[in-house]
């Protein structure tokens, strides 16, 4: 069983976190204040209480007059006061049941035998408590409130950061070189996000040099091969005909071939080619390129456009997936164009997982349910066209609901959507919205 995974934004869980510390210290220091205030009136209460019979003894030994509401040998005298009466002490005592306000009770012993008393509740210095009580409570959710609101406030300033880093980060993952994550969170508070950034530039720029000098050895190794692959391919052609001369020939043309794709990868890969634009009839354009390399394939028009794009570079991506399409799938070959989208499907076997999960990779061809022959470069040079066009290229499997696809051979196929917008002249691209 998969389990349910709570995704919460960082400014709640700060908050949250505040609110909860706010909630215990104030909840502590409420009643820290209260007991403090209730144990220090009962004290004091008693204290009054005791000067209150020490009076009424002296009025009650002289006069013989009962006074502070004093009384004889009250029968509701406490059980603790009638012992320490009769052990000779004055002594108080309190009343407290938890739930009304404390009877306090003062008591000395006569020299006639009688215990002299006197009691009170004081309610009126107890409502006091009560005052306090709620006074506590409001300033209890003040302090939550406020821990809330700075919660939310710190919170919020670091997960905009943070998300702004992230937003970089997922820029350089799709190649933008320029992008730098620490001027992207900006700010003049200087915290873990900023050596977060400053790690991730690090990172990204190491990458870069390194991808930069590993495509730089890989056009030079290219071009140091194109010359001596050029002169075997001429001297192949001296050679008496024969069936050894076909197959030097043939493996010459193929070297060739692969150096000249590779120094294509390689000029694509260093974002340096642009585009020569031209207004075409896109169906007129795309019927004529397909008859002349795949003359069995089905062009089905159903919608024209007319659009502004290099065309020699978009009849390359539509050579190399018609190419990828009879290397690795089956007839028939089926394109289609619908406005500005062309589709290229076979009913072979259908791309591999790996290609469908992370894009096209030179020389890597396919898997078990693909014949394995080629070097993977035409699908990446397909992509990298498309990219310097400002167009989109998509890979997936046909679906039996909407494509037709039989059960046996499914058929892969492969989507060009080119913009409404040209590319500039700087090299921005215009953003391929592409429908679920």
């Amino acid at each position: 069983m998969r389990r349910l995974a709570l995704r919460t934004g960082l400014r709640w869980k700060v908050s949250l976190a505040i609110a909860a510390v706010s909630v215990l210290v104030a909840v502590v220091l409420s009643l820290v204040v209260h007991n403090a205030a209730r144990v220090s009136m009962l004290d004091n209460s008693r204290t009054v209480m005791d000067e209150r019979v020490k009076v009424a003894q002296r009025w009650y030994e002289q006069s013989r007059v009962l006074g502070f509401g004093a009384k004889l040998d009250d029968p509701r005298l406490p059980e603790q006061l009638k012992k320490e009466a009769w052990r000779g002490q004055r002594a108080t005592y309190l009343e407290d049941s938890g739930t009304g306000t404390p009877e306090v009770w003062a008591s000395v012993p006569l020299r006639n035998g009688k215990v002299l008393s006197v009691h009170t509740k004081f309610q009126d210095r107890f409502a006091v408590l009560n005052d306090l009580d709620r006074v506590l409570i409001i300033g209890a959710v003040a302090v939550v409130l406020g821990g809330i609101a700075l919660g939310v406030l710190i919170g919020d300033q670091l997960s905009r950061r943070l998300r702004k880093a992230a937003t970089a980060a997922r820029k350089l993952a799709e190649g933008d070189s320029e992008v730098r994550v620490r001027e992207a969170i900006g700010g003049r508070v200087r915290d873990e996000t900023d050596d977060l950034a400053r790690a991730v530039d690090g990172m990204a720029e190491a990458l870069q040099q390194r991808l930069e000098a590993e495509r730089r050895v890989t056009a030079d190794i290219a071009h140091e091969l194109r010359t001596p692959v050029t002169g075997l391919l001429t001297a192949a052609e001296l050679l008496p005909p024969g069936r050894p001369t076909e197959l030097v020939r043939d493996r010459a043309q193929a070297m060739r071939t692969l150096v000249e794709d590779v120094l294509e990868v390689a000029r694509l890969d260093g974002f340096a080619e642009r585009a020569e634009l031209q207004e075409i009839a896109l169906a007129e354009f795309i019927t004529r390129r397909v008859r002349a390399v795949a003359p069995d394939a089905v062009i089905t028009v159903v919608r024209d456009a007319h659009v502004s794009t290099d065309p020699r570079r978009l009849e390359r991506i539509m050579g190399n997936l018609l190419a990828n399409a009879a290397r690795h799938g089956k007839p028939p070959f089926e394109v289609t164009v619908e406005g500005r989208v062309l589709r290229v499907r076979d009913h072979g076997p259908g791309f591999p997982e790996e290609l469908l999960k992370d894009g096209p990779s030179r020389f890597r061809t396919g898997s078990k349910d693909r014949a394995g022959t080629g070097h993977g470069l035409g699908l990446t040079i397909a992509a990298g066209q498309a990219r310097v066009l400002g167009a989109r290229l998509t890979f997936r499997n046909a679906d039996p609901a909407t494509d037709g696809a039989d059960g046996e051979g499914r058929g892969a196929v492969a989507v060009l959507w080119l913009p409404e917008s040209a590319p500039t002249n700087t090299g921005s691209f215009p953003v391929i919205e592409v429908p679920d």
